[in-house]
């Protein structure tokens, strides 16, 4: 069993963007500005982008690279993401929300 759910990815190697078919039910203004954030930090960066919940609900970002790839940029991945979670807050704290009740089946009705 999995501790984490993927929510989507970009690769700078296979030029693709992936959504997990669980998430088909967002509306395509977040799918479209989640496949716009991921292919961008790719194309600036380089490597793999990965955007995942954790068994909390955290949304959380994760790269990789390959051994061989001399072109990624390690100080430019960390300040790309840090840039991404100021600038698209909103979004990323609208997600969170979305996969605790859908998901993780928690209720936030107001007390």
């Amino acid at each position: 069993m999995y501790d984490y759910n993927v929510l989507c990815g970009a690769s700078s190697y296979t030029k693709q963007f992936y959504l997990n078919e669980q998430f088909e039910g967002l509306p395509e203004g977040i799918k479209e500005e989640l496949k716009i954030m991921c292919v961008l930090y790719t194309e600036d960066v380089g490597g793999v982008l990965t955007l995942r919940f954790d068994e909390d609900g955290t949304l959380l970002f994760d790269t990789t690279y390959e051994e061989d790839d001399y072109f990624y940029d390690e100080i430019g991945s960390v300040l790309k993401i840090k840039q991404m979670q100021k600038n698209k807050q909103e979004l990323l704290e609208s997600l969170e929300t979305y996969y605790k009740v859908f998901f993780l089946g928690e209720d936030f009705d107001e007390e």
